[in-house]
């Protein structure tokens, strides 16, 4: 009778746990009960680049930050960003995009993204695009979205830098990561 009552004890315990096993999928929710949208695009984010910039993207003549000077952080594009000391890989003169968008992988429309810049939009010519234009995205910095359809929401002529830096939050170092711009970069 013991044996049977322990083997019993045994089966309910296995069986429990089971029912703690915590799976996240797109509409899962923190201790908040807020949405893990946020969470999600972090962990879909490219973090680190290949360092390839396209073709006709102009280098900057004097940029406030010189390629191999360094400079702290402060947007917050993602988690461990924000104060972290970056080490400039490139400047480049040129035009930079908020973007929203509806990812090509399908999934919620990312709203606000921040940075995709001219030469990275399709036949976008010379020319600064204006608020509202409807635009196909050809950078590939989150999961879907090369080749999606875009909307640009804002628009400002700047440096933009190319940075490698380690997250304030520990892991890996991220090697050249696009785009910061002059604005979000202030001396060491």
């Amino acid at each position: 009778m013991k044996k049977h009552v322990f083997f019993l004890g045994l089966a309910m315990v296995i069986g429990l746990s089971g029912c703690g096993d915590k799976t996240t999928n797109e509409n899962s929710t923190d201790v908040n009960n807020e949405p893990q949208q946020e969470e999600d695009m972090e962990m879909e984010m490219n973090h680190s680049g290949s360092g390839e910039v396209p073709a006709n993207l102009k280098v900057a003549e004097n940029p406030t930050y010189e390629v191999g000077s360094e400079a702290i952080i402060k947007a917050d594009h993602m988690k461990g960003m924000k104060g972290a000391v970056a080490t400039v890989v490139g400047a480049y003169d040129t035009t930079a995009y908020v973007i929203s968008y509806t990812p090509v992988t399908g999934g919620e429309k990312v709203e606000d993204h921040k940075w995709v810049i001219q030469e990275e939009i399709k036949d976008a010519g010379d020319k600064k695009l204006e608020t509202g234009t409807e635009v196909t995205v050809e950078a590939d910095h989150m999961k879907g979205m090369k080749g999606a359809i875009a909307e640009i929401d804002s628009a400002e002529k700047t440096t933009v830098y190319m940075i490698d830096y380690m997250p304030t939050t520990g892991g890996e170092k991220v090697t050249n990561h696009k785009w910061v711009t002059e604005e979000e970069l202030t001396a060491n």
